[in-house]
């Protein structure tokens, strides 16, 4: 079972003050890049992998989807998420993405925000994504960047000369890592940009857009520390279709 770390009070209630968990997708960074990777949503069935507080199932449902499923593992997220859901199109569903069972041709667009990481049977779960998805659907996802993933430690490394780097640590040596993150032990798996891409390829799908992100100059003039971000990417974010 996928570790549950958001039915952790204490991560719950850290995370729940994050910005992106006050302001929702308008408080995500990046937001406007993954927007930007969704297909026309008009008529659409959607299901949401990862749905958390149900923020993109409402903006689905609010931009023309016809219905959307959103999936977690946490009791915490999903109860917020229907409490602040008044929409008969949106059904939320407790499950675990290491062993979910998709029915076959039901979607038109799977999506996921930052959480195929927390997956360790991801080539199982993308094999029911993939099975999930209509013909001409769409797969659209971010997951933490493996640069991030990789991660030897909480921060920045100051050299002796002033400059700052992100610690990388045995970037080819895939699958767990423990990091400290509003709580001590938060397990991700960590996987290269190449197993990302070669899994879905091998399963059928056509990689449409990779994106390494980084904040737009418009970005960075309304949010100055978020010059950090250019160090290194944080996010990794994935558009595919099936023919």
């Amino acid at each position: 079972m996928t570790q549950n770390i958001y039915d952790n009070e204490e991560f719950f209630k850290g995370y729940s003050q994050l910005s992106r968990s006050v302001l929702g997708l308008d408080g995500a960074p990046e937001w406007p890049a993954l927007r930007a990777l969704l297909p026309d949503l008009y008529g659409a069935r959607v299901l949401d992998l990862g749905c958390g507080f149900g923020w993109f199932c409402r903006w689905a449902s609010q931009n023309g989807a016809a219905s959307v499923v959103g999936i977690d593992v946490s009791e915490n997220m999903l109860a917020r998420g229907k409490r602040e859901t008044r929409d008969s199109k949106i059904a939320y569903l407790r499950a675990d993405m290491e062993n979910l069972e998709l029915q076959e041709g039901s979607y038109d667009l799977v999506y996921s925000s930052l959480a195929f990481h927390y997956v360790e049977n991801l080539p199982g779960l993308m094999k029911e994504v993939y099975k999930s998805l209509k013909p001409g659907g769409s797969l659209v996802c971010s997951v933490e960047h493996p640069i991030y993933t990789a991660s030897s430690g909480p921060g920045w490394i100051e050299h002796p000369d002033g400059h700052r780097a992100w610690p990388v640590d045995n970037y080819h040596h895939e699958g767990a890592r423990k990091t400290n993150w509003l709580v001590e032990g938060v397990v991700k798996q960590h996987r290269t940009i190449g197993t990302y891409l070669n899994l879905l390829i091998g399963l059928g799908f056509s990689i449409t857009r990779v994106v390494e992100w980084g904040p737009s100059k418009e970005q960075l003039d309304a949010h100055p520390e978020w010059e950090e971000e250019l160090h290194r990417p944080m996010f990794l974010l994935i558009s595919a279709g099936k023919a």
